[in-house]
């Protein structure tokens, strides 16, 4: 009897780990919101040129694209929405949270907002 209890503990703790190892794909699949500071992708948190809003304002206009800094990660934002690429202007060097689908270091954004 005891043998049994054990088993259908096992196979139940299986069944749980197995259900959250499949659906965390999912999940990550799905749109999030991240909060963090507007930079460029070439900068990052190096800004070589002014001050970081000035450097992110000129380096987009030359062609790199907004960037997310969230803690240790950096994350490209990509976004051809004109509203939230001038709210990524107008929130160069502070922070903003976005919304999309993160994909390893990338944002797909959908929305965006100045962070409060």
């Amino acid at each position: 009897m005891k043998g049994s209890w054990q088993r259908s503990i096992l196979i139940a703790a299986f069944v749980l780990f197995a259900a959250l190892f499949m659906s965390s794909p999912a999940l990550a699949a799905g749109k999030q919101t991240v909060t963090g500071e507007v930079s460029d992708a070439m900068c990052g948190t190096k800004h070589m040129e002014g001050t970081p809003a000035e450097c992110t304002r000129t380096c987009v206009s030359h062609g790199s694209k907004y960037a997310l800094v969230v803690g240790d990660k950096i994350y490209v934002l990509n976004t051809s929405d004109k509203a939230v690429l001038a709210l990524l202007d107008q929130q160069a060097g502070q922070k903003a949270t976005v919304t999309g689908t993160v994909d390893g270091t990338a944002i797909d954004v959908s929305t965006a907002v100045a962070a409060k």
